[in-house]
Order: structure tokens, then sequence, then C-alpha cells
């Protein structure tokens, strides 16, 4: 019986081209079986703000077509911590009419993982016309385990989407001149709407335009096409602001509010487009991304030791983690180390190997042209074999030049999550390696397609072996990690494992803990996470606040003090930590320290909230209801 099965999909693999169609239903397939997480699974990390806490989401008395007058949070401007990505939001509202199971809304990213990685086959197979380089190509783009947090991970649908505009209009490349511009304005548009880092697509497309010209169209027109697919781009880009910028305008940050001096020509013509293009104001967390606070230079060191170890990951995904924050990846030490100097091989060698293989393929591309007009007559037995080494020519053109596109897609892809062009909330997440591994899975394709031939005859069962274990390895992690996010509890225990250096892994795993009564067990872990991060106001109330739950007032009180001290405009954390003294009756004892605390940090929401306890606690119950905070698992607060 298990013959049959195997037979078929020899068949079915071996003796069909992998179209879309064709593609697409093994292609989900695999992405079930790898990716979905448990039906019964809460909401983890992102997806409590996400959807739980998203007035467009799931708040009365928003119009749908508001999607474009708030955040990925559903956060008005005023409001907004930097996200604008409407299409997500225009899904989410959708199904939570259905269902508010983070399991469904989950569903959707499994099913455009499968839909991108059959888009990747498709385009493999217009380029190449190689059956099975096209479905090696996207079998090590949908397997790939680094995308796990994008495809099992609610939040990550905007990354599988913007992936998905970037990728039709990488396939748009192939229409008519005439058509190309508007598939490709059409799939950026999307892409944009979807997730901003779809602005990579105007130097991808444009470059594999004018690489991918020769083996895609009779005419090549390669400089043509590319300043056609450019523009298309850029029309999207501009269509996208000026839309953002009239239903979601913004107050520029101050570091591009005034004009610099000084500043060489390209500087001063990125801080134009920054001007130009108001990105919504992003958080400055040192927690989440230590790298904020760091100087240009030990920046971009930092930067290029992130890139080398996510390259790293895509390879040989030995470990994963939902979180990399403070201080898993500080700022160097200094900023010539192995990892920054691998990292900055990394980001250029690519390019110019890319550039090489390109003017390679231009040279082969001519030589073909040239024997195509020498051959013009001659024998049926010369014109068969002629043709047959020009077919063999024209294969080996195609593999250049898909190398020449992949080797270039993977540094340009990931570039604006670099934290070198700008610095963003989050140091390092795997989610931001979805548009890259598309370059990478086509230089895999190749390097696999090829290998039984590069290696002697006898070591070629070892090549498909290596091939075996790759993709074996990578389900096999991909599973593993998608097992993660069965449960907020599971999610947090697997990232303190992998990242055994996260505060913020630490913390949110004693939460966890907490919250399923196993303080003594919070306790401990939380005493980690503050040893990890001693000047984090979070960790210093969550310990006290631990301390506190286990009435132990008196012992919870410096860290309240020390806590408050560090973050005197957070109201959350504030009136986290005073709700549960009041609770233990221990406000009125620390009724001086308070007031001192208020009188020492006037104007704040400390100063406002200490001193309205101490005065009008017993008329509120504790802190004035509207001002405590969301409760776990609890849907949105009133506001604008």
């Amino acid at each position: 019986m298990p013959a049959r099965p195997v037979a078929y999909a020899r068949a079915y693999f071996q003796g069909s081209d992998p179209t879309f169609w064709v593609a697409f239903t093994p292609a989900l397939i695999v992405a079930a079986l790898l990716f979905v997480r448990s039906p019964v699974s809460n909401y983890i990390f992102d997806e409590q703000e996400a959807l739980l806490a998203n007035p467009y989401v799931n708040g009365e008395g928003l119009l749908y077509w508001e999607a474009f007058k708030r955040d990925f949070w559903g956060l008005p401007p005023e409001r907004s911590i930097g996200s604008y990505r409407p299409i997500p939001n225009l899904v989410w509202r959708a199904l939570w009419q259905i269902s508010e199971a983070p399991w469904l809304h989950h569903w959707i990213n499994v099913v455009v993982h499968a839909a991108n990685a059959a888009v990747v086959c498709g385009v493999s197979l217009r380029w190449t016309r190689q059956r099975g380089l096209s479905w090696l190509a996207g079998a090590c783009f949908l397997t790939s385990a680094v995308l796990t947090e994008a495809v099992s991970g609610v939040v990550g649908i905007a990354d599988v989407l913007g992936g998905l505009g970037v990728l039709l209009g990488l396939a748009a490349l192939a229409l008519r001149s005439w058509l190309m511009p508007l598939g490709v304005f059409a799939g950026i548009t999307f892409g944009l709407f979807s997730k901003e880092s779809a602005i990579v697509a105007l130097p991808l497309l444009a470059w594999a335009a004018l690489v991918g010209a020769p083996v895609l169209h009779a005419r090549p027109l390669r400089l043509l096409r590319a300043f056609l697919a450019l523009s298309a781009s850029l029309a999207a880009l501009v269509f996208y602001t000026y839309v953002r910028r009239h239903f979601f305008p913004v107050d520029l940050p101050v570091e591009v509010s005034a004009a610099p001096s000084g500043q060489a020509l390209p500087e001063r013509l990125f801080f134009e487009f920054l001007r130009w293009f108001q990105q919504p104001r992003l958080p400055h967390d040192p927690i989440n991304n230590p790298l904020a606070d760091a100087d240009f230079a030990h920046r971009v060191a930092g930067g290029l030791r992130v890139y080398l170890r996510g390259l790293v990951q895509v390879l040989f995904p030995w470990s994963l983690s939902g979180d990399y924050s403070y201080p898993q990846e500080p700022v160097p030490d200094r900023l010539f180390s192995p990892a920054s100097i691998g990292g900055a091989l990394a980001f250029v060698a690519p390019l110019l190997i890319a550039a090489g293989f390109w003017l390679r393929g231009v040279w082969l591309e001519r030589q073909l042209r040239r024997q195509a007009a020498a051959w013009a007559g001659g024998s049926s037995v010369d014109a068969a074999e002629k043709l047959a080494a020009f077919g063999a020519d024209r294969e080996r053109l195609a593999r250049l030049l898909v190398l020449a596109v992949g080797l270039f897609w993977v540094p340009v892809a990931y570039f604006p999550h670099s934290n070198i062009p700008l610095v963003l909330p989050t140091v390092r997440a795997e989610r931001f390696w979805y548009l890259p591994v598309i370059g990478a899975g086509l230089v895999l394709a190749v390097c696999f397609a090829r290998l039984p031939v590069w290696l002697p005859t006898k070591w070629r069962k070892t090549a498909m072996w290596l091939g075996v274990v790759f993709f074996g390895f990578q389900a096999m992690r991909a599973r593993s990690h998608a097992f993660d996010y069965s449960s907020d509890l599971h999610f947090w225990e697997a990232t303190r494992r992998a990242a055994p250096e996260s505060a913020k892994a630490h913390l949110n795993y004693s939460v966890m803990v907490g919250a399923r009564g196993r303080l003594d067990e919070r306790l401990e872990i939380s005493k980690r996470a503050l040893e990890l991060a001693p000047r984090w106001p979070m960790a210093h109330v969550y310990l006290a606040d631990t301390l506190c739950r286990l009435k132990r007032p008196a012992q919870a009180w410096p860290h309240y003090e020390r806590g408050f001290a560090l973050a005197p405009n957070d109201p959350n954390l504030i009136a986290l930590g005073l709700q549960c003294l009041w609770d233990e009756k221990a406000v009125l004892p620390r009724r001086d320290e308070l007031l001192a605390l208020a009188e020492a940090h006037r104007g704040s929401w400390l100063a406002y909230l200490a001193s309205d306890i101490v005065h009008h606690g017993a008329k509120h119950g504790g802190v004035e209801k509207k001002y405590r905070p969301r409760g776990y698992d609890e849907g949105p607060k009133p506001g604008p």
C-alpha cells in the first residue's frame, strides 16, 4: 500500500510543471503539516495587542474603511507606535466576525505562505524552464524553519501578505512591456499596504527586470524593462505614501523635523526622503532594541552581527526564538569582531558575486545569439545537435541569472531591517527574514539541482542524501518551533531556553507562570530577569508585584519605588503596583514615601496617580478604574 502514494507523488512532481495551481496543493499540505499550531492555543505575545486590544478589529462604532485611518494595532495617528498596515487589519476584521480564536486567524498566514511558495515555483519555472529546479526553489522557501514565526504567529500576517505583494510584482516581470508596469504597480501597492518593508521591491524588481529580461522575453530590452519596473514601483510608493499621509497624518519625529547641516549629499537625500515619506514615529525602547542608544558606528557593527547570525539561521536553524531582546543582542563592545566583519562580508560579497554572474550572463547571452545566427541552415542532424547544445547553454544562462537575482536579493531585502539606515523597535526577529529567504531559496535551489553534476559519479547518492538531510532538518525545526505556539506558557518557556540572556523572555515567562498560581516560581524567574536588566523599570515593578501578591509588601516596596522612579510616565506600570499595594493595605503606611515620589516627579503620571491613591483611594477602591492596566486576555480599553 505505501508504494502507491509514493509512486503517485513521484509521478506528480516528475511529470508536472510547477505552475501556480499545480504547486499550490502540495504546498498547502506541507505548510499545514509544518506550521499549523494547536487549535486550543491562546493569544501569544503581540497577538494580545494586535487582536484583543485592537479597537478596529473588535471595537464597535468603526467602519470597515477606517482601517486606513488606524495603525497596525488599531490606534489613531496621535497614539500610533509606527506601523501602518491596513490590509492585515481588514482581514482580521472580517475573520473576527467568524471567530475570535487565534487559531483561525493564523490559518490565513499558512494559506498565504503556501501561495507564496507556489508563486516562487511558477516564477522559477518561467525563468529557467527547469522542472526540478523550480520545485526545489519553492520547497526551499516553503520549508525554511526561520519563517516559522511569520507563519505560525498571527502577527506574521503582515510579512506573508507583504511577501505576496512583492512576489506578484516579480511574477509580473514576465508580462508584455505595456502590461508589466500595471502588474508591478498592483503587486507593490498591495505589499506596501500590508507591510512597509515591501519598499525593498524598488531595487529588487528593477534588478530582476534588468537581469531576467533575456530569459523572460524574446526581445530583452533590459534597460527599458528595468526602467519600467522601477517607475511602476516608485509610482506604487508615491501612491501609498500620499494615501497614508492623507488618512493617517502624523507629526514628524524630532530627528527629521529640522534640516541637517554639513552632511554629505547621500545623507541629505536620505533625510529629505524621510521628511517626504513621513514614517510614523517608532518606539524607542532599549530593552527591545539595545542598538537604539548606540552611536552610529556601534549600531552598524551590531546590525552586521545580527545579520550574520540570521543568515546562519536560514541555513542551519539550530535554535529559533520568539525574542532576542536585551541583553541577548547587546551593543557590541568593539567595532571590529569576527561577527561584525563576517556580517559585512555577507552583505557585500553576494552583491559583487551577483554582479559578476550577471556580467557573465550578458556575455553568454551574446554568445548564444551569435551561435543562433551562425547555425542557421545545415543538415537536420547538425540542427538537432546544435539545438540540444543551444538548450543546454540556455539552461546555463538561466541558472546564472537566477543566481544573480538571488544573491542580490538576500542582503538588499534584509537591509531595511538591519538597524543600519534606521533604528527599529526590535533588534532582531526571525520574521524579518521572510523576504530575504525568497532569494536564499533561489540560490539554494540552483545549488541542490547542480550538486549531483558538480560531484564525482560515486558521490551523487551523497548529494541526494544531503538534500534529504537539509529539508528534513528544516522541516523538523519548523514543526518543533510551531509547537512552541501551543500556549503563551509554552511560547515563553521555549523562548527563554533559546535566548537565555533575554530579560524580556524570563519576565514574560514569569508572568505566565504567575497567572497559573505558581507565585514562588514566578519570584525566582523575575529575579533572573532583574539580574539581566537591573535598570529596567518593568523588571523592578513586576518583581515587586510578585512579592506583593505573596503578601510581602514590605519587601516589594523598594522595587516598586525604584521602578516608579525609573519610569515616572508609565501609567500602566505605576497603576499595576499601586493597586496591589492598595489591595494589601500598604498604601497608607507608605503615604509619606508616595507623596515624596509625587513631589520629586511633578507633572508626571507618577505624581498624579500616587497623590490620587493617597487622597482618593478609598473612593475608587485603589487606582481609579479607567487608569488600571488592561488585564491579561482582555479586550481593548475604552478610548478614542
